[in-house]
């Protein structure tokens, strides 16, 4: 199905009929009860494992229908006509509603639901406000900042509830049933990652944003909380992700971390004929050492190199995150140590020697690897040399 603005505004003028009882008000029970079967029987048909075949109504299938090509076609025309239609309105409310709900956790079922709500929202909101600074705006503002209030919530949620409800920590000690803890688990972490994703959009070099997002009680100790305690409650390959994620001030280090590992792989010598050796990695960098004694390469070999290349790609790009990890954690000292003597003090107290020059040194790294990933002046640069300048003068 192509989505046009006319398919776009019916859609929106739908989801304003979900509280609307007049079509209801002209059927009897019965007729009612046989539209719904039909529409049931309908909905049963295209897989869609978030509709609520209980709850047939106008605004809920709308809302389905909306989200799910939403999630797909974000154009620049569509962010706009989403705006424009009132389509914003209607999908913010819906995360507040689903978040008011993350309280009630005495029903699994509809924790899960809530939370796949929210995820699914926030995913859209996510996707129509990065790169649009209308969208930003409107968000920021609509209703006294109601997207910004009801994310710091979800988060604050998330943190607590991915302690309780961790598929990495067993389960024995839950009085859960493993499947169900493990849904749970699993709803949680999709809904915290969108959250602040959304929070990255609102607040990436924008003052009212960030301004809005720090004024919220308690998102400041709930962000360190998920920095410092939250990944060990993850699966080992997301704890990267959401580092970064919750770190991350003006850049994607996400893009960064893809660009690299593409140009790694793009990049790697290729073995010869008349040479043999093997794949080494030291300090993040893949290098080809041909051995003393060259010997005809056959089938057994290649599968060998082969290995050594994805077991060097492996150290390679742990090596990495790690160093994405620890740029950041400089980073954010830094920005915590401007403009404050107390700060200053208490960092340097906790680096060897008292000596700020492990930080910049990483920091000049990752500012390399940005000139070489990245547009040169861009707003994560400038900061990073800001910091930099800031350290060196410690």
């Amino acid at each position: 199905m192509d989505l046009d603005r006319s398919c776009l505004e019916l859609m929106i003028r739908l989801l304003e009929l979900e509280q609307d009882d007049s079509v209801a008000d002209q059927l009897t029970a019965k007729e009612m009860s046989r539209v719904k079967e039909k529409i049931r029987k309908l909905c049963e048909t295209v897989h869609n494992k978030h509709l609520d075949l209980e709850n047939i109504t106008t605004g809920h299938l709308a809302m389905e229908t909306l989200l799910s090509l939403t999630s797909k076609r974000a154009g620049d025309w569509f962010k706009e006509e989403l705006r424009l239609l009132g389509g914003l309105d209607h999908i913010v409310d819906k995360v507040k509603e689903c978040v008011e709900n993350l309280s009630k956790e005495e029903d699994k079922e509809s924790l899960v639901a809530s939370l796949w709500g929210a995820e699914r929202c926030l995913r859209v909101l996510e996707s129509v406000s990065v790169h649009n600074p209308e969208n930003q705006a409107y968000l920021i503002a609509y209703k006294e900042s109601q997207l910004i209030v009801s994310s710091a919530r979800a988060l604050q949620h998330c943190e607590q509830m991915i302690q309780r409800y961790s598929r990495e920590v067993s389960s024995s000690s839950s009085a859960l049933p493993q499947s169900s803890h493990s849904n749970v688990g699993k709803a949680v972490e999709d809904c915290m990652r969108a959250v602040i994703g959304v929070l990255l959009n609102l607040t990436h070099d924008n003052e009212w944003g960030s301004t809005k997002t720090g004024e919220q009680d308690g998102l400041i100790q709930t962000a360190l909380d998920c920095v410092l305690k939250v990944p060990r409650y993850l699966p080992q390959e997301q704890r990267f992700d959401i580092r970064v994620l919750l770190f991350l001030e003006r850049e994607r280090a996400a893009v960064l971390a893809e660009a690299q590992t593409d140009d790694l792989i793009s990049e790697a010598p290729k073995s010869q004929a008349d040479q043999s050796g093997e794949w080494k990695e030291t300090s993040g960098e893949i290098q080809w050492v041909a051995s003393e004694t060259n010997e005809t390469n056959d089938k057994k070999e290649e599968e060998e190199e082969e290995l050594d290349l994805n077991k060097a790609l492996q150290h390679a790009g742990k090596h990495m995150e790690d160093s994405i990890v620890a740029s950041y954690s400089a980073l954010l000292l830094g920005c915590l140590c401007q403009e404050s003597p107390m700060n200053v003090k208490t960092v340097r107290e906790n680096l060897p020697k008292g000596d700020f020059s492990i930080m910049t040194e990483m920091l000049k790294k990752f500012l390399n690897f940005m000139n070489l990933t990245c547009s040169v002046g861009t707003t994560g640069q400038k900061s990073i040399s800001r910091v930099i300048d800031y350290l060196e003068h410690c």
